[in-house]
């Protein structure tokens, strides 16, 4: 573990009777970046989480925080906030009540940030939490996890709960905050082209196991779907992974992993063939699939 390392794992599982939420987990998380925890709900996101902030304990392998395991070591729990959509508050704390627990705990707590992004949600302060609307209530969690200003955050996302306005709301202020005050920020998403811009590194977690481990800038642009007469979809795309596949008669639309240059673009032009980006979600989505299908033995492709 080097020391630009906040959060390392090796080995880390999990078992609850049967099902077994982390597989065999080994992760390195650099300090003062971005990540994007994605995956399927049951994919083990939020066992993972709950681990690394110290609310769970794994049945085998090791999860460091700065060097030290999380589970009842305060000093290292104190640096950490974790603001999950399920967050329980006394019901009846109102919400600046909220606020000024959430003050007491970590020390570097802003409260000038805090008023700002009240002003924002336009979030009543005097009003009970259990009287809050969903919206509401996903706003005092995101407030708290912003204004805390913890060395490592993490958004088990609790903005599910805000309308598209709030939660672009939420991504601009929390993009602003880290320019200013960098520190660990893992947000769990299936939302995934909405926070895509936001992210630095992305992890794809599937049946307990990661899928996928890369900065988000390599796996921009890093697959591309080839559709046209079916014949000549094969022959362009050759030996190259296969992502997902489509075909309706004599056309077909192959999902490819790869990056293509302006020489095999022009190729496909004259081919008569059409090339069409992929977003960040789907090349999650798609490889997801894949290495699950690959690790199961299945087969993911449609058939034409």
């Amino acid at each position: 573990m080097t020391q630009s390392t906040a959060i390392a794992t090796r080995e880390l599982t999990k078992t609850y009777k049967d099902v077994r939420a982390l597989d065999n987990i080994n992760l390195d998380l650099e300090a003062h970046r971005i990540y994007g925890l994605l995956g399927r709900n049951g994919a083990g996101k939020t066992t993972l989480m709950s681990i690394l902030t110290g609310q769970n304990y794994p049945d085998h392998g090791t999860a460091l925080i700065f060097g030290h395991e999380p589970f009842e070591h305060d000093p290292t729990l104190s640096r950490i906030c974790f603001i999950r959509e399920s967050q329980k508050y006394p019901e009846d704390f109102k919400v600046h009540q909220a606020f000024t627990a959430a003050a007491m705990f970590f020390e570097n707590w802003d409260e000038q940030l805090a008023q700002n992004l009240v002003q924002d949600f336009g979030l009543p302060t005097k009003r009970r939490i259990k009287k809050l609307s969903r919206g509401q209530l996903s706003a005092v969690g995101v407030i708290i996890g912003m204004a805390s200003r913890a060395e490592i955050t993490f958004f088990d996302e609790p903005y599910l709960g805000l309308d598209a306005v709030a939660r672009q709301v939420f991504y601009d202020r929390l993009v602003e905050d880290f320019a200013e005050h960098p520190r660990t920020i893992v947000l769990s998403s299936h939302l995934i082209d909405e926070v895509a811009n936001l992210l630095e590194h992305v992890i794809v977690i599937d049946k307990g196991r990661i899928v996928i481990d890369a900065d988000a800038e390599d796996l921009r642009g890093a697959a591309v779907t080839v559709t046209g007469e079916a014949a000549k979809v094969q022959e362009f795309i050759g030996a190259a992974t296969v992502l997902h596949r489509d075909g309706l008669g004599a056309l077909s639309s192959v999902t490819i992993k790869t990056q293509l240059d302006a020489e095999r673009r022009e190729q496909a032009k004259l081919m008569g063939l059409d090339l069409s980006p992929v977003s960040l979600q789907q090349f999650v989505v798609r490889s997801a699939l894949s290495e699950t299908a690959t690790a199961t033995g299945e087969k993911t492709e449609a058939r034409s």
